[in-house]
């Protein structure tokens, strides 16, 4: 009997020490476990569609530099030139490209400046045109040996110190045989070959052995200007094409002087260029605006071809004055700076998609002190301050010859091109 109780109260004792389950926290054993749920991954996220490239190529004039000009730059505190006030409406336009180009229709030989007929300028025009916006000139035009084959050379010393890539005139057999005189852009990764040329030195010759030193079109350059020169052009296209960039565009001096219109020389040659593989022809030289159009042509490859076409920006600055001829006054002092619109698609193929441009004129302020006599100023901005009452450098004459100068835009290259720049 003491065992049996013995053994009872271990057993109670033993009860005792084990600790209870609480009610919401019993297994029921009877019940099968529950299976793990597996969230599958999220759907990848799909691929975003590939977007075309755009970008702009903006284009200027002439940049010439005769002695009003020059002397308005002059500062006596350095002896030195600064062009930046000349620059300084156009330079915000000009930030907005991906890649900016003009003809610098000047040689920089240092020594002393000089302007019409035989240019020199200040080598510090190279800076400032660089910082105003413009990565690169073409140098093939009819005062490129004013200051003879001396002055030829140290104008493109000068531009790779500044910084400013060039086209159309050579230093060596050797720098123009490297890709046939062509310089290659990245424009806002669109890549265009530039090709330049010049119709003649205005009578120079250049000796046969320097012959690749200057981009002439026309075997006739020193005479009749009225033959040219297709089996170099051909040549030269050819290996335009060769380097297989998405455009190419080719910069021409060509023309009859203060003529709003082409001639036939220029639009056969328009023509031949287009045929060749040209998808942009920049004209120069007539110092005042001549229109822009498609062109056609029969291709090279037997297909036809279509390509933009100005043939002429006019000037972009510079100080002719014509006194006695008030509309030929106003037609080489109004300018435009034309915006390209280019676009690639995610196929590789480029083209040009829109056409703009905006106006220009050449201020003149000759009462003014050293420094502030020569603007070009943006047409459209320089109105609007003049008519709010906000400007420092439109008089009521001024703001005659700036409406005078937006009629021209408007004639020759039409009204529905004259848009802001994005």
């Amino acid at each position: 009997m003491r065992r049996f109780l013995s053994l009872t109260l271990s057993l109670i004792l033993l009860a005792g020490c084990s600790p209870s389950q609480p009610a919401d926290r019993q297994v029921d054993l009877s019940q099968p476990p529950a299976q793990s749920l597996e969230v599958p991954p999220p759907p990848p996220e799909p691929e975003p569609e590939p977007e075309p490239i755009v970008a702009h190529l903006m284009v200027g004039g002439d940049v010439m530099s005769h002695t009003p000009l020059t002397d308005d730059c002059y500062v006596a505190e350095t002896d030195s030139y600064d062009y930046t006030h000349v620059l300084q409406f156009a330079a915000p336009q000009l930030a907005l490209a991906d890649y900016a180009a003009a003809n610098l229709e000047t040689p920089l030989a240092g020594g002393q400046h000089s302007g019409y007929p035989r240019f020199n300028s200040p080598d510090e025009l190279a800076w400032n045109i660089r910082e105003a916006g413009f990565d690169l000139l073409s140098t093939a035009n009819n005062h490129t040996k004013d200051k003879g084959m001396e002055g030829l050379f140290r104008t493109l010393d000068v531009l790779d110190q500044a910084g400013v890539a060039h086209v159309g005139t050579y230093r060596s057999q050797e720098e123009r045989d490297a890709s046939h005189g062509i310089h290659v852009a990245d424009v806002g990764g669109i890549s265009v070959a530039f090709l330049a040329y010049t119709y003649g030195l205005n009578g120079f010759r250049i000796d046969d052995d320097l012959r690749f030193s200057a981009n002439l079109f026309n075997l006739d350059y020193y005479t009749t200007l009225c033959n040219p020169d297709y089996q170099l052009l051909e040549e030269d296209m050819a290996a335009a094409r060769a380097l297989e960039t998405d455009l190419i565009a080719v910069i021409v001096h060509w023309g009859n002087e203060y003529r709003t219109q082409q001639n036939v020389h220029q639009e056969n040659l328009a023509q031949f260029l287009v045929g060749q593989g040209a998808d942009l022809v920049l004209g120069g030289h007539p110092h005042v605006l001549q229109p822009y159009m498609t062109v056609t042509a029969p291709g090279f490859d037997g297909q036809e071809r279509e390509g933009f076409v100005i043939y002429s920006l006019g000037n972009f600055i510079s100080n002719q004055n014509f006194a006695d001829d008030p509309w030929q006054d106003l037609a080489t002092k109004t300018t435009v700076i034309l915006d390209l619109e280019l676009t690639k698609t995610p196929e590789g193929d480029a083209s040009l998609t829109d056409v703009r441009y905006t106006p220009y004129y050449m201020l003149h302020r000759n009462r003014q002190p050293v420094g502030e006599r020569r603007h070009l100023v943006n047409v459209h901005q320089a109105m609007a301050e003049y008519e709010a009452g906000d400007s420092e450098l439109i008089d009521q004459r001024a703001y005659a010859s700036l409406q005078k100068a937006l009629d021209l835009c408007h004639e020759v290259l039409g009204p529905e091109g004259d848009r802001p720049s994005e």
